[in-house]
């Protein structure tokens, strides 16, 4: 699977598009990770646990996000983005959104969007 965040693959053409396909997540850490992640905000500097949490929820959308355009018969997605945002204080939901292509190489000789 091709994830791009661009609206072309270089030296691909689109053939077929399949629409906006997303992968989702919402997190929540224990109690005693938000009291840390708390009184390190007072200090400053980095939450590591925070930062390693936010990772793997990346990973796991992307994942999410390719069986989606896969089950729509994709073989790339144009334009991926992330979106975080807060929900109710204590979860944090991840979403990795684009739109479901398929994608050919070039023809040899032809010129980009020649198919």
């Amino acid at each position: 699977m091709i994830i791009v965040t661009t609206d072309d693959v270089p030296g691909y053409d689109v053939v077929a598009v399949h629409g906006e396909v997303f992968g989702l997540t919402v997190r929540s850490r224990n109690a005693f990770s938000h009291m840390g992640a708390g009184l390190k905000s007072m200090v400053g500097g980095e939450l590591k646990g925070m930062a390693r949490n936010l990772e793997q929820s990346r990973h796991e959308v992307m994942g999410r996000l390719a069986a989606a355009a896969e089950a729509r018969g994709a073989n790339a997605v144009l334009a991926m983005r992330f979106d975080t945002s807060e929900v109710g204080g204590v979860w944090t939901e991840i979403c990795a959104y684009g739109t479901a292509v398929r994608v050919v190489p070039h023809a040899a000789g032809s010129p980009p969007g020649a198919v």
